[in-house]
C-alpha cells in the first residue's frame, strides 16, 4: 500500500500525477491531501482529507517562536498525519513535489516507513528569502532513500543541490497512447496552418516569444491560426501582445481543456509550439506533458533547448529546437517546417514513434513500481 501525498489533489495542470496515482498495477494507493480540487476532472474515491488541527495559540507560540519548530509541528499537522497513518497503514509514502518534502521533513524522520519524493520542475528552485529552506532541501535529499525526477536535466540540478547520485531515479511521465492516436495530416493547400500550444500561462512557457514568432509567420500566411489551451496569470499580457502585433483575431485562448478536448484540438492542428525559457526564479521545465501528448498524435514540435525538452525532442528528427527567447529563430523554424511536405511528414511520424517507444504509460508505471520495491528494501530512516 502506498500513501500518495499531494498538498492539493489536484490542480488542473496536474494530470500527470492523476495518471500515476490511478495507473498503479501492483500497488494500491490512497491519497493524503489538504485540499480536494477538480473532483469532476480527476475522480478518485480513496482520499484522506487532512483535517486542520485545533488552534492552541499558546502552544503554537511556544513551538514557533521559542522552540523554533517548523510549520508542520506548530500547525499541528505532524500529529494529525501520524494518527492518520496509524489508522491507514502504508508500506511507503510517495510525496509529490520537493517543497512538500521539505515541509514534511519531520514526518519523514519520525515515520517508520520509507518515503520517496518526486521533483517535477517548479519545485527545483531555491528559496533564498525563506530562512533555512535550502539547508532543509539538502537534508531532505540526504534523508529519503530515493529521489525521483522527470528528466535528466532535473537530475543534474538535484546533484548540484547535494543529492547523492546513487539515490536518483528517473520518473518519466507516461502517456495513455490510446487517448492520443496518431493522425496523418496533409499540408493545408491554402496556407491555413494551425499552430497549438497547451500549458499554464506563465513566463517559463515562452508564450510571448511564440506570439512574436507567429505574428511574423502570419504576415506570410494570413490564414494561419494559433490556439493556446490553458489558464494562468499571463493571460492578459498574451492578449495585449497579440493585439499590439495585429494578430488578435488569429490567436485564440481557449482555457483549460479536458483530455478528450485536447486530443481533438491536436487532431485538427499541424504544429505544436513550446518555446520554454528559464524565468528569473529558476523555475525549470521538466518534460512537458502536453508536448508528449501532441507528439503522440503526430504533431511535430517547435521548442527550445530548455530543461528536459531535448530529452524528448530530437532536433531535425521529431521537431526543431531553437535558443530560448529567440523569436526570430522560432519564426525561421516555422518557415522551415512548413516549407517541405516530405520533411513535415517525416517529423510527424518520428515524433509519434518516439513517444510510443519511450513514454508509454504502462511502461512508466512499471518502472515507478520497481522504484517503490527498491525503496521498501532500503532501511527506512529512523527505524529502530
Amino acid at each position: 500500500m502506498v500513501a500518495s501525498y499531494c498538498t492539493t489533489f489536484l490542480k488542473p495542470e496536474m494530470r500527470h500525477i492523476y495518471r500515476q496515482v490511478t495507473g498503479l498495477q501492483r500497488y494500491r494507493t490512497f491519497v493524503l491531501t489538504r485540499e480536494r480540487g477538480c473532483a469532476e476532472q480527476f475522480p478518485f474515491d480513496d482520499i484522506e482529507l487532512i483535517p486542520r488541527a485545533r488552534k492552541n495559540f499558546l502552544k503554537r507560540f511556544w513551538l514557533k517562536y521559542v522552540m523554533r519548530k517548523p510549520p508542520v509541528y506548530y500547525r499541528g499537522e505532524l500529529q494529525v498525519l501520524m494518527k492518520m497513518l496509524k489508522r491507514r497503514p502504508a508500506d511507503l509514502m510517495h510525496i509529490y513535489f520537493g517543497h512538500t518534502g521539505v515541509h514534511l521533513l519531520p514526518l519523514i524522520r519520525e515515520w517508520a516507513q520509507p518515503c520517496v519524493v518526486s521533483f517535477h520542475g517548479m519545485d527545483i528552485q531555491s528559496r533564498p528569502h525563506q530562512a533555512g529552506y535550502d539547508d532543509q532541501m539538502q537534508e531532505l535529499l540526504q534523508t529519503v532513500p530515493l529521489v525521483l525526477a522527470r528528466s535528466r536535466s532535473l537530475m543534474e540540478r538535484l546533484k548540484e543541490l547535494g543529492c547523492p547520485a546513487e539515490k536518483l531515479r528517473m520518473n518519466r511521465t507516461g502517456i495513455p497512447l490510446e487517448e492520443f492516436p496518431f493522425t496523418r495530416r496533409p499540408q493545408p493547400a491554402n496556407g491555413e496552418w494551425r499552430f497549438v500550444q497547451a500549458c499554464r500561462l506563465i513566463s517559463k512557457k515562452g508564450l510571448l516569444t511564440a506570439i512574436r514568432a507567429f505574428a511574423q509567420f502570419h504576415q506570410l500566411f494570413p490564414k494561419a491560426r494559433f490556439v493556446i489551451a490553458g489558464e494562468g496569470p499571463l493571460k492578459n499580457e498574451v492578449l495585449e501582445l497579440a493585439a499590439e502585433l495585429g494578430v488578435d483575431r488569429a490567436v485564440e485562448l481557449c482555457g483549460f481543456l479536458s483530455q478528450q478536448q485536447l486530443a481533438e484540438l491536436y487532431g485538427r492542428s499541424h504544429v505544436f509550439v513550446h518555446p520554454s525559457e528559464m524565468p528569473a526564479d529558476q523555475n525549470q521545465e521538466g518534460v512537458p506533458n502536453s508536448m508528449l501528448e501532441a507528439m503522440a498524435t503526430g504533431l511535430p514540435v517547435l521548442a527550445t533547448t530548455h530543461g528536459g525538452i531535448p530529452e524528448a525532442v530530437t532536433h531535425e528528427r521529431t521537431g526543431l529546437l531553437v535558443a530560448e527567447r529567440d523569436h526570430e529563430a522560432l519564426f525561421a523554424a516555422m518557415q522551415r517546417i512548413v516549407g517541405s511536405a516530405d520533411f513535415y511528414a517525416a517529423l510527424a511520424e518520428a515524433a509519434s514513434r518516439a513517444v510510443r517507444e519511450e513514454f508509454e504509460q504502462r511502461k512508466a508505471i512499471e518502472k515507478l513500481e520497481v522504484i517503490y520495491d527498491e525503496a521498501r528494501q532500503i532501511r527506512a530512516p529512523g527505524a529502530g
